[in-house]
């Protein structure tokens, strides 16, 4: 456990969860800290890296195991040892959720809609590319209509595509409009993406995570381990949040969203502890080469730009 109360608060809850969400924790630490550094260490020293947090090592390799079994995962043996890294589609994965994470804003909105209409699919096939759009940011405007104000196309036709839904989905695009968000449009945005409850959720993130940034930036030499403890489970946390985040444009937002606060308090504390962070990753993680490679330049990019 840590000196600092309020980072030993998040590593209790994050015990007492059941089951206890190891595998999502073992890929946020390769999406935030070992894929920018060659993507690639030793089993070994994995274990060593997330002890601290209460997992221990029979968990980690049922977990790698399992991430292994489900095409996230490779491993490669170097003589007794074991060298894991992501695979191509599991990179592709979590390419497409952390590039939300680190983003230091989000591009202007100009007002166009883009609609799908599925009343033409099968219904267990309906449920499913609802579920995959849904994920994608669109939400329910009606009982066979999806919406997303800001969708990406080519993701659009791929994930109809692989769903194969290409041919029996509709899909329509507005024009821009010149008001941009009624207040027909803003109970609608409420309703269909549950914007009260993931507000809740953004509240609940502050609530855990703001004490740990106070006590931290008080520190003259904050502990690295503490440091990249704190980093940890804040992506993961954080993570967590933008998967059920529809990541809508500001103008169809209420005026006090919780999520910009949450957004800067997480820049704030990642861009504090990440220093330290990376000092204790260099110290504790093992490649088959031996230490770390330096971050990639993507990573010093995140939130702006690290400093």
């Amino acid at each position: 456990m840590s000196t600092l109360a309020p980072l030993n608060t998040l590593i209790t809850r994050f015990q007492e969860q059941t089951p206890i969400r190891a595998s999502s924790l073992i890929i946020t630490l390769y999406g935030d800290a070992i894929e920018p550094r060659g993507g690639t260490v030793w089993l070994g020293s994995l274990i060593n890296l997330l002890e601290p947090i209460g997992i221990n090592e029979r968990l980690i390799r049922t977990s790698i195991f399992r991430l292994t079994k489900e095409g996230w995962l490779t491993a490669e043996k170097v003589g007794r040892r074991s060298y894991y890294s992501l695979t191509g589609t599991g990179r592709r994965r979590f390419e497409k959720a952390f590039k939300r994470v680190y983003s230091p804003s989000q591009p202007a909105w100009d007002g166009a809609w883009t609609l799908v209409l599925l009343s033409q699919l099968e219904a267990s096939k309906r449920k499913a590319v609802r579920e995959e759009l849904e994920w994608q940011g669109f939400g329910a405007m009606g009982p066979n209509l999806l919406g997303c104000p800001r969708s990406d196309r080519a993701d659009l036709a791929a994930t109809l595509r692989e769903q194969g839904a290409e041919d029996d989905s509709i899909v329509f695009e507005t024009h821009t409009q010149e008001v941009l968000a009624s207040k027909a449009l803003r109970a609608q945005v409420r309703e269909s993406w549950r914007i009260d409850e993931l507000a809740e959720q953004y509240s609940e993130f502050i609530r855990l995570f703001r004490p740990l940034w106070q006590a931290m930036k008080d520190i003259q030499t904050p502990d690295a381990r503490d440091c990249f403890l704190a980093r940890t489970l804040l992506i993961h946390e954080y993570r967590r949040l933008l998967l059920r985040d529809p990541q809508l444009p500001e103008e169809l937002l209420p005026g006090d969203w919780e999520g910009r606060a949450a957004r800067q308090l997480c820049r704030n504390l990642y861009r504090l502890v990440q220093g330290e962070a990376e000092a204790y990753l260099e110290r504790t993680l093992e490649t088959a080469d031996g230490p770390l490679p330096d971050a990639n330049e993507s990573y010093h990019r995140r939130f702006g730009g690290l400093t």
